[in-house]
């Protein structure tokens, strides 16, 4: 029987996550040293090298990530029962780690954050950005935001914002120049801002009207994958962008933009908040999933 300590494969997975002893060492409030020690110790007893080191980097080995995708659930796991038997009659506390995209970590922040933060005050939120559709419970993390449409079925969903769309925009003077296409298929004579997704892909255009539905591979000279710099770019009159509407809802209240093919960009489904049904839920999420319901009621029921 291998006796390795729990404060060993804890440095293990803090380090094998982050990438980075000297990020590690800042996150868990220790010293370099004492975390190189540890996993140093740790590989002694499974007689396995388990990270490569260089002066500038840390990356995982064959046997390390084989390790890290079994060992971080399991750690996660204990740290929710000791959590769930020392919840009752004390405050919420701990740390809450978030994987968002882009656009979750703007409503988060606005809408959510600065209650939770001024209510439990005794929580570390730490809120990630990623653009890869990554395993949340693999990676380390209580809870995802993403669109609706790209959570996993095995987790649970809780929406916020509510329903959005995907609407094609451009500068009035593009428009003037180019005209308004009055078809989807009329992009294919347009100069389209494209967006290369984080798989690679290049995206594409979504639109339906009823029955009809197109998915347009669209024309262009410029790829960008980011909402803000495509929408930066359409003001600038570099061609059409096609982006979630709240991205471009204040350039088109300011006319800086106009909103193109209106009739085909139906409401779908939005952002959501997911986490797994398979483990215990943390009293810092479930506090943090008050606070979003919370939100959305308020901003829903608010006037337009």
């Amino acid at each position: 029987m291998i006796d390795a300590s729990l404060p060993e494969l804890r440095a293990f997975v803090m380090v094998a996550q982050q990438r980075s002893f000297r990020r590690a060492a800042d996150l868990a409030g220790v010293s370099r040293s004492s975390l190189s020690h540890a996993l140093r110790a740790l590989e002694r007893r499974l007689g396995t090298r388990l990270l490569h080191r260089t002066t500038r980097s840390v990356a995982l080995t064959e046997a390390g990530d084989r390790l890290l995708a079994q060992l971080a659930p399991t750690l996660r796991d204990i740290d929710d029962m000791l959590g769930a038997v020392s919840d009752e009659g004390t405050a919420v506390s701990g740390s809450l780690r978030i994987n968002a995209n882009e656009g979750g970590a703007r409503w988060l922040l606005r809408n959510a954050v600065p209650a939770f933060l001024q209510q439990y005050p005794r929580v570390s939120l730490e809120l990630l950005t990623d653009g890869k559709l990554i395993d949340i419970v693999a990676e380390g993390y209580d809870a995802g935001v993403r669109l609706l449409e790209a959570v996993p079925q095995d987790m649970v969903a809780v929406s916020l914002g509510g329903d959005t769309r995907f609407v094609a925009v451009a500068a009035p003077g593009y428009v003037l120049k180019h005209g308004s296409p009055g078809h989807p298929q009329d992009l294919q004579q347009h100069r389209c801002i494209r967006q290369r997704l984080p798989s690679g892909k290049a995206y594409h255009w979504e639109f339906a009207r009823g029955e009809e539905e197109f998915a347009i591979n669209v024309p262009g000279g410029l790829t960008l994958d980011n909402n803000t710099l495509m929408v930066e770019a359409a003001i600038s009159g570099l061609g059409v962008a096609f982006v979630p509407e709240p991205y471009a809802l204040a350039a088109l209240n300011e006319q800086r933009l106009v909103m193109l093919l209106a009739d085909w960009s139906p409401p779908s489904p939005g952002l959501c908040l997911y986490y797994s049904r398979n483990r215990q839920t943390p009293s810092a999420l479930r506090a943090f999933i008050e606070v979003i319901r919370l939100s959305d009621e308020i901003s829903n029921s608010a006037p337009s």
